[in-house]
């Protein structure tokens, strides 16, 4: 859900506290839409805050998340370190009940004259920006710039003054009924006079007649005054007291961060009251800032999705790969099991070689003793009748030894098949838990190496290897976790002491998972953090009870010929955890 006037009021404020007086140290533009200031102040330390005027998930936040850079920065985002690095941050202003917000900086030039700027947040929906003022309060440049022809009311490009968006008209502002002891009373006429008829509903009566509410908020006030978050207009106008007291008392209530939840973990809304409409379908959890909800509902959701979008490509190809394997493999097995059937015709070779002297040129079929059967009797046997008798005992044993040879050379080719199955599947699992497009950059050149991909085009600046992921214990053992196979052998052969512990999913396909000894012995609580991040990165992350196992790096082999990441081990022990993602984000360095 989009951030309304209200919410936004509360997160200025909190905004205000750590960001009054602090310094931008760095802007950063990952994304198209998306501004990071790395700011540094005396009492918050060093923070970082995410701009994105996205549509759908267009806010402003302190977030803890990793962001990859651009090799060329985009030219807003080279403006803005122009103009905004080493600034000091003023104050951070709302408009009434708008979705605006207004930095004011205070920056310095490169002959050391300082001015007051202001870095304009709209938070719109479809026309988010961001937008940089001079002194004058003229455009020095924004994220998106709107002509005229876009938009009649104003435009927004370099040089013109700018212009506030449109306020919204026959609106009421809810806080305008606030009385000298801070309460609220709403009387009638404080209702409006928009018209609606009486077969709407209360939620659409409400964002109709009063500013600084979203449609989640109108549905939850029509649930707490009616029990009903479609309560229809012709009641309400029997019983209006109802709701003008439950609006009353949401604006009296002191702002304080929830998030709602369904049943299975999916993130559904937040906002700053308790949202009881969803009632037993879900599940609310307080937060202790409007930041951290907001890092946790839009951007790791957000990384989420664009990793999913740039992955599709990949991750088809290795899909297509991989049930083109299967459908291989099925054949091959079926075969395998007609070759077994190669006794019976070295039999029927035998059979007709002992009964040369009975047949004749010709003969469609051979009915003889069959030596071979415990139980005693006769086999009829099947004849070429363009062949002689010799001629037949030599065309079964060719199909005998034809069958033989297969079986042997299908034995090799299904095990090698299911070899690299299991690489394929291991792949896949990485592609999804993905969380950069270096990540997947990695996983590309691994895969293009074995044949799967071609890359179509090579960088000309090489990306520098990424590290593994790093985390600290409780205790303070050090644990670093692989990111893809290639990193999973050299994590494990080559950087892993042989007296460190290694642990991985059992039988289930995941990151190989070191916790550094550096001498010391492991205790129970680093053990079982080292492997609930191991079912975390594993392809049992949603589940629960995840088998782990755990042993010296001394015992981890890797077979000769063997695909990146495989490895076989022994001197193992189990233990049955459950990933944790707070956990993981705790212990995360």
């Amino acid at each position: 859900m989009p951030l309304d006037a209200i919410c936004l009021s509360a997160l200025k404020d909190e905004l205000k506290d750590k960001l009054i007086g602090a310094k931008i140290d760095k802007v950063q533009q990952p994304e198209r839409d998306q501004i990071i200031l790395s700011v540094r102040s005396m009492g918050s330390g060093a923070l970082k805050l995410l701009i994105s005027a996205g549509t759908g998930d267009a806010r402003v936040h302190f977030t803890s998340q990793k962001f990859d850079n651009p090799h060329s920065p985009p030219m807003f985002c080279m403006l803005l370190r122009k103009h905004l690095s080493g600034a000091k941050i003023l104050d951070i202003t709302q408009p009434p009940l708008e979705r605006v917000l207004e930095f004011s900086v205070e920056s310095s030039s490169a002959i050391g004259d300082k001015s007051e700027m202001k870095l304009i947040i709209e938070l719109i929906g479809r026309m988010s920006n961001i937008i940089l003022l001079d002194s004058e309060g003229r455009i020095v440049d924004s994220l998106r710039r709107v002509g005229s022809a876009i938009d009649d009311k104003r435009a927004v490009q370099p040089g013109l003054f700018y212009k506030a968006p449109p306020v919204q008209i026959g609106k009421i502002d809810p806080f305008s009924a606030r009385q000298g002891d801070g309460s609220f009373v709403l009387s009638e006429q404080d209702r409006g006079t928009v018209p609606l008829s009486c077969t709407s509903t209360v939620d659409k009566w409400i964002l109709s007649t009063y500013n600084g509410f979203s449609p989640l908020l109108a549905r939850e006030l029509s649930f707490r005054a009616y029990g009903e978050t479609d309560f229809r207009m012709e009641k309400m106008l029997d019983n209006g007291a109802a709701l003008l007291r439950e609006i009353a008392s949401l604006l009296e209530t002191e702002p304080k961060p929830w998030l709602v939840s369904d049943l299975d973990g999916g993130l559904t809304d937040f906002s700053y009251t308790e949202i009881l409409q969803y009632e037993s379908a879900g599940v609310l959890t307080s937060y202790d800032s409007f930041s951290e909800i907001l890092d946790f509902f839009f951007t790791r959701n957000a990384q989420d999705d664009r990793m999913r979008q740039k992955s599709m490509a990949t991750l088809k190809s290795v899909t297509t790969f991989r049930d083109r394997l299967v459908r291989k493999l099925a054949a091959q097995e079926s075969e395998i099991l007609e070759t077994s059937k190669r006794e019976f015709n070295r039999e029927c070779g035998d059979i007709i070689t002992a009964n040369l002297h009975l047949m004749k040129k010709g003969q469609a079929v051979l009915v003889a003793d069959d030596f071979y059967s415990e139980s005693g009797g006769t086999r009829e046997i099947k004849l070429d009748t363009l062949k002689t008798p010799q001629q037949n005992a030599a065309r079964y044993y060719k199909l005998y030894t034809k069958s033989k040879n297969a079986a042997v050379f299908l034995s090799q080719q299904i095990e090698n098949g299911h070899k690299e199955l299991l690489y394929l599947e291991s792949v896949i699992d990485q592609i999804k838990r993905t969380e950069s497009e270096q990540d997947l950059n990695e996983i590309r050149e691994e895969l293009s190496g074995f044949g799967y991909i071609r890359l179509q085009t090579k960088s000309k600046i090489k990306q520098k290897p990424l590290s593994p992921i790093e985390f600290k214990s409780s205790s303070g053992f050090r644990i670093l976790v692989g990111r893809n196979n290639t990193q999973n052998d050299k994590l494990t052969l080559k950087t892993a002491a042989r007296t460190d512990i290694w642990l991985h999913t059992q039988k289930i396909h995941g990151a190989h998972v070191i916790v550094f000894l550096d001498g010391k012995s492991i205790d129970d609580v680093t053990l079982t953090e080292a492997a609930s991040i191991a079912a975390f990165y594993s392809a049992a992350r949603g589940g629960s009870n995840v088998p782990v196992d755990y042993t010296l790096v001394r015992y981890v082999k890797k077979p000769s010929g063997s695909k990146p990441g495989m490895v076989i081990y022994t001197d193992q022990r189990t233990v049955m955890v459950s990933p944790d993602e707070n956990l993981v984000g705790r212990l995360r360095v």
